[in-house]
């Protein structure tokens, strides 16, 4: 017998290295750069937001120190907007194709593109 994964997949148009901002959550208001992305479980890693504490044991092996380490967390996608780098408010992701024939995502406020 199969077991599926009940979880919703979308298409996620946030990047590794994207700056975005928190709009829900502990952490609304706060932004950063988006450290890694898991797209199965439609999560994002930002940097700076969402820090946990881990309780760690010391591996001389792996030259690491025990102790208490902080790291951040992975937070929904859906808790988190796309920063324009013109415009410099938190949008939504729009996609434009250039006379070239190149497809990039824009900023649906100023229709600037995101993409470098």
């Amino acid at each position: 017998m199969l077991r599926h994964d009940r979880t919703e997949r979308h298409t996620i148009a946030i990047r590794k290295g994207d700056n975005v901002r928190v709009i829900a959550g502990k952490d609304a208001g706060k932004s950063g750069r988006v450290l890694s992305i898991d797209a199965k479980k439609n999560r994002v890693v930002v940097e700076h937001v969402a820090i946990m504490k881990r309780h760690t044991r010391p591996n001389p092996q792996k030259n690491i120190k025990g102790g208490i380490v902080e790291k951040e967390a992975s937070i929904n996608v859906s808790n988190v907007m796309v920063v324009c780098a013109s415009c410099g408010k938190h949008t939504r992701i729009g996609h434009t194709v250039l006379p070239d024939g190149t497809k990039v995502r824009s900023c649906r406020r100023c229709n600037s593109a995101l993409d470098k």
